[in-house]
């Protein structure tokens, strides 16, 4: 695979619905993205009944191999930047124990070992949040290692993790800034 002449955003979506609407907006406000879509975020856009249309300039990969072969673009400079958002506790759990079993997984784990920086949004992060279900705003209580499990995720070389969908837009902008 050649090396591209504008690398791209890599953004993977995962199975959480907390700010899930709210990302898919992003995606479509950015140019030259790749969306990785795994298994589970597959489900949440028909259980939030969400419109998957996006501009024709973003290129789709969905979670159908074993070995999760769309990976490999990580390795030939596709990508400055992997933005995991929204990410749910079970996947930041993988991703903190070196897990990559879905599509998600695997390209944060490509990522890093391409030294291709990561935004990763986690949704659990504070005792008691509110998040939004399929039929409304429901009151969640992450459990510790859930919030252990951010925590550490912080301290990995490259990854910036944000919190709230404000600091995710300033991680947008900040490496939007760093690329110029």
């Amino acid at each position: 695979m050649p090396k591209v002449e504008t690398p791209r955003w890599g953004w993977a979506l995962t199975g959480s619905g907390h700010f899930f609407k709210e990302c898919l907006a992003i995606v479509r406000e950015l140019e030259d993205i790749d969306l990785f879509v795994s298994r589970a975020a597959a489900e949440v856009v028909r259980m939030y009944r969400q419109d998957f249309k996006l501009p024709k300039s973003v290129r789709v990969f969905r979670d159908t191999t074993a070995s999760a072969a769309p990976v490999g673009a990580f390795y030939y400079g596709t990508y400055h930047t992997l933005v995991l958002a929204p990410a749910t506790s079970n996947t930041v759990a993988k991703c903190v124990c070196g897990i990559s079993d879905t599509l998600a997984t695997n390209v944060f784990a490509q990522a890093g070992k391409c030294r291709v920086k990561s935004i990763v949004f986690a949704c659990d992060t504070a005792p008691e949040l509110e998040t939004e279900a399929p039929k409304g705003m429901v009151k969640v209580y992450p459990r510790q290692i859930d919030l252990d499990n951010t925590a550490r995720l912080k301290t990995f070389k490259d990854v910036a993790v944000v919190e709230t969908l404000a600091e995710l837009g300033d991680a947008l902008a900040r490496r939007k800034h760093e690329l110029i």
